[in-house]
């Protein structure tokens, strides 16, 4: 039997491409998506995507959902309490080893293997180093969409909040921006693409500035 593997599922394209990346390695059992929720907006922290979209992905990834509700604001020290917990939870369901969608930050990544280090869960970094112009590109060509749901003004005009991720969208973005949005650039929420079993319909809402950055509301299109 393949050891078992949960994905810290952010609702964005990077983890949606991390799972995609894990399935066809072949090597973990994906038995679900794990993703932290703001308690005070019931949406997914940073990318404030809301939870019902969420519950579409896990439905169209053919995955459970593990959500895991943190206060707002939220400590660094209540939130490691929390995902002790988590982990606690996965490992007693037999699940050994946990993968992100990190591409270059080195601080990040050596923060998630402090935290697991000792667990019995093993980090995963399945994109890696991975160059990320020719990534991106590689996502959109394999059928990935996505929305860009939030975006830092202080790298990268307002008026990207609610765009496409798509080829348009990477030819316009200035020099300085990553074409992943690494760096915190922007945060999208995944529409499509090989790692989901079915489109997931969105249109754009309201956009509002909060704590210093552009967030979109990205609604479920309803039909009838």
């Amino acid at each position: 039997m393949k050891p078992k593997a949960l994905v810290s599922w952010s609702s964005g394209k990077d983890s949606g491409w991390a799972l995609h990346v894990l399935r066809q390695l072949g090597e973990y059992d994906v038995v679900g998506l794990l993703t932290t929720i703001n308690e005070a907006f019931d949406r997914v922290a940073m990318h404030a995507v809301r939870v019902r979209l969420l519950e579409l992905q896990a439905q169209a990834a053919g995955l459970p959902l593990w959500p895991v509700p943190i206060p707002s604001p939220c400590s660094n020290a209540q939130y490691e309490a929390v995902m002790a917990g988590v982990i606690a939870r996965a490992r007693a369901e037999g699940i050994s080893a946990m993968a992100f969608g990190d591409l270059f930050l080195a601080d990040i990544r050596a923060y998630r293997e402090r935290q697991l280090a000792g667990t019995g869960v093993k980090p995963l970094f399945p994109l890696w180093l991975r160059p990320t112009a020719a990534l991106a590109h590689e996502m959109i060509a394999a059928g990935v969409r996505a929305r860009l749901t939030c975006v830092d003004p202080q790298q990268l005009a307002a008026a990207f909040a609610g765009r496409s991720f798509d080829a348009d969208l990477l030819r316009e973005l200035p020099p300085t921006v990553d074409p992943c949005g690494e760096n915190g650039e922007f945060h999208t929420f995944l529409c499509a693409g090989p790692m989901l079993r079915s489109d997931i319909s969105v249109r754009v809402g309201n956009t509002i500035t909060r704590d210093g950055f552009v967030f979109v509301d990205v609604e479920p299109r309803t039909t009838g």
